[in-house]
């Protein structure tokens, strides 16, 4: 299945990193000749139209643009699905502090209920920044192959020197092994075994993706995944951080044990796209 982002959403709240975000966006827009649409949840006072003007102007894509007043979170939300948002645009904290853990802040909140792919960024920039190694983690989505499959892509087109693909070393497996009274050698063979199993898995799933012009990395993890995850992605520096959506909603459960993808989001170690594919087709 082919990622598309067609149709590209950002909110706009007129914030120091507006005009940042709003170029993030347009260089997404250009490189997948996608449609850019922008939302603005307040009052539709003449202020607030020039400033939306003032901003539109500093960027050569023309973007559709619309208003909305509530609920921050319901209106962008609706947004994404009214208008068939394949991409939001979205700006992120680096590192949360325990108040908004608690509370949860509008960027999470949608993250948690939008079905749309995600792009969080920490540090909008109008200057084009280098992105020299991105990290996908291929576990716990039913979108892994489309995670690689954008990973590699953006990899081409920023020039990327590494991609780091990393999968989780099954403990339970190693465990049982141990257990089973074998040798020292049997063992360590276990191991190797089930290493081999999950790189022949990665392999497998990029012989159907084209990523000649990029040299990947595949990366066996163990531990938590999403707190290995992040400590990874901060040792190899990367400057992109790339996840499948879960399959199911965050359940009570994961909120007071954070899931994994909400553990990333609340200690980002660098900017995250979250790709969700589960679109309607656009007719």
């Amino acid at each position: 299945m082919k990622v598309q982002f067609k149709r590209i959403g950002l909110a706009v709240a007129f914030s120091p990193t507006s005009q940042a975000l709003l170029t993030e966006a347009c260089r997404w827009t250009s490189l997948h000749r996608a449609e850019l649409v922008l939302v603005h949840v307040g009052p539709r006072t003449p202020a607030a139209e020039e400033q939306m003007r003032q901003l539109v102007g500093t960027v050569s894509i023309t973007p559709t643009i619309l208003w909305r007043e509530g609920n921050p979170v319901k209106e962008i939300l609706g947004f994404c699905k009214s208008e068939n948002i394949d991409l939001l645009v979205a700006g992120a904290l680096k590192k949360e502090n325990l108040l908004q853990n608690y509370i949860g802040t509008v960027a999470r909140k949608i993250m948690r209920k939008a079905d749309c792919s995600i792009l969080m960024i920490q540090n909008p920039s109008v200057e084009s920044k280098l992105v020299q190694n991105i990290v996908v983690n291929a576990e716990d989505s039913p979108f892994v192959e489309q995670a690689i499959e954008v990973a590699c892509a953006i990899g081409e087109w920023r020039k990327t020197q590494w991609i780091h693909i990393t999968r989780e070393l099954k403990l339970l497996g190693l465990a049982l092994a141990a257990n089973e009274q074998c040798t020292e050698d049997e063992y360590h063979e276990s191991m190797q075994g089930m290493v081999r199993e999950e790189v022949d898995e990665v392999e497998k799933m990029l012989g159907h993706i084209p990523h000649q012009h990029v040299k990947i990395n595949i990366k066996m993890l163990s531990g938590k995944s999403g707190f290995e995850l992040a400590l990874f992605a901060e040792r190899k520096k990367a400057d992109l951080l790339v996840v499948g959506a879960p399959e199911r909603r965050f359940s009570l459960l994961d909120r007071i044990f954070p899931h994994d993808l909400e553990y990333i989001f609340a200690n980002m170690p660098c900017d995250l796209l979250v790709v969700n594919p589960k679109k309607k087709k656009h007719g």
